[in-house]
């Protein structure tokens, strides 16, 4: 099987609070294949977002969209809530798209129930972690999700 295409969703104007998280995530994805969503770790990207002002968030929008339709699978760090994550993660799953969510209980808050409610056990899975656990709790997903990597 080639280099799996994937989708990273982070929070970038619901805040920026688990950037370092993100490129650490980011960083292990990378061993599965091409994530399509790096500039979500970026250092320089603010809870402003891109610059809209000269993209324009439409052309965020649809080149996000686009993204998402070539991904060979989501995952998401949920646990800085955001209104653009949690639209993505809705698009995902009228796309049938395998998602793997990552909430981190030792941030305080409780993952909304449309998160973990969506666990299937198959396409969709939620699962709680701590950051040192990134690199194997990633490597067992994608080794059971995607056997032929």
């Amino acid at each position: 099987m080639a280099a799996l295409r994937v989708y990273f969703c982070g929070s970038i104007r619901g805040g920026r609070e688990d950037r370092a998280v993100y490129e650490r995530i980011i960083h292990e994805l990378g061993k599965f294949g091409t994530v399509l969503t790096e500039h979500i770790a970026s250092p320089t990207l603010t809870d402003s977002g891109e610059d809209a002002a000269e993209l324009g968030d439409r052309f965020i929008h649809d080149r996000d969209v686009q993204w998402l339709e070539a991904a060979d699978v989501v995952v998401a760090e949920v646990s800085q809530p955001s209104l653009g994550v949690g639209y993505e993660l809705g698009r995902a799953v009228a796309m049938n798209k395998k998602m793997l969510c990552l909430f981190r209980p030792s941030s305080g808050r409780v993952l909304s129930a449309m998160i973990r409610g969506a666990e299937n056990g198959s396409s969709i899975r939620v699962r709680d972690y701590d950051p040192g656990e990134i690199e194997q709790l990633l490597l067992q997903y994608f080794t059971v999700t995607f056997p032929a990597l």
